[in-house]
């Protein structure tokens, strides 16, 4: 495969290409840059099949490289310090990346699990770690027992907590429970046009089949969520104004 490295240090870049060249006779570095205005002259010119793409470059970051190449086909490893934000982006998107400095067994492994995947399965992967970096509002990451979760919101119908735990129910009939209480949510759902009309419930107004005055929403797929009388007059002002578009 024809390797493009983009590293904004010079010496993690010569000592990732040394790595390289001892590790893998199959991999043929074509290319080495150092700043995102770079690293797309050169894969454009060059049109690697594999990138090595340091996550914070000297004019952007690896995101802002991707953005402008996506006419192009090549795979991605991402190449990180230990950073605690950057580090949870990739692992929710499950893509392959390298810790700084690069160990040669763990880029063994990396190179055997991307040459595995076809390149729109690492797009999809790409995507989600994308939108966790941007924190796109149109998505809720969930931090589960075992993994982490991307809830699209425009497939939530609403939220249910019980007992400091958090269901979220989709609208194919998935559900993810989280560890966390619905307030640790609400700003970021009410932003998303979610309304709380009960201690234990949120839900997806464009969700909402009709309201019944006796004080129950009911839902498109029939669902029924109770409207509590202290949040009836903000629930029936926030409902009545998102019905009025």
């Amino acid at each position: 495969m024809n390797a493009l490295v983009i590293e904004d240090k010079a010496y993690i870049r010569k000592g990732l290409i040394n790595l390289l060249h001892s590790v893998s006779a199959e991999i043929h570095v074509i290319g080495e840059c150092g700043s995102v205005k770079e690293a797309v002259i050169v894969a454009n010119a060059c049109n690697p099949e594999l990138v090595f793409l340091d996550i914070n470059l000297s004019d952007g970051t690896g995101f802002d490289f991707l953005d402008q190449t996506e006419h192009l086909d090549f795979k991605v490893i991402f190449i990180t310090a230990y950073e605690e934000f950057a580090l949870k982006a990739l692992k929710i998107g499950a893509v392959d990346y390298l810790m700084k400095p690069v160990d040669p067994e763990e880029l063994q492994i990396a190179l055997k699990k991307v040459q595995s995947k076809s390149s729109v399965q690492q797009k999809e992967q790409i995507n989600r770690t994308k939108k966790v970096w941007y924190q796109d509002d149109s998505t809720l990451v969930l931090s589960l027992s075992d993994s982490f979760q991307v809830i699209d919101l425009s497939e939530l119908l609403y939220c249910e907590s019980d007992k400091g735990y958090t269901t979220f129910h989709l609208s194919n009939g998935k559900k993810h429970m989280a560890s966390k209480p619905i307030k640790s949510y609400e700003e970021q759902l009410e932003k998303a046009h979610f309304t709380r009309p009960h201690q234990s419930f949120m839900v997806n107004l464009k969700f909402i089949d009709k309201y019944d005055k006796s004080g129950t929403i009911y839902l498109k797929n029939g669902k029924q969520i109770p409207v509590s009388f202290r949040k009836k007059d903000a629930f029936l002002t926030t409902f009545l104004e998102f019905n009025r578009h």
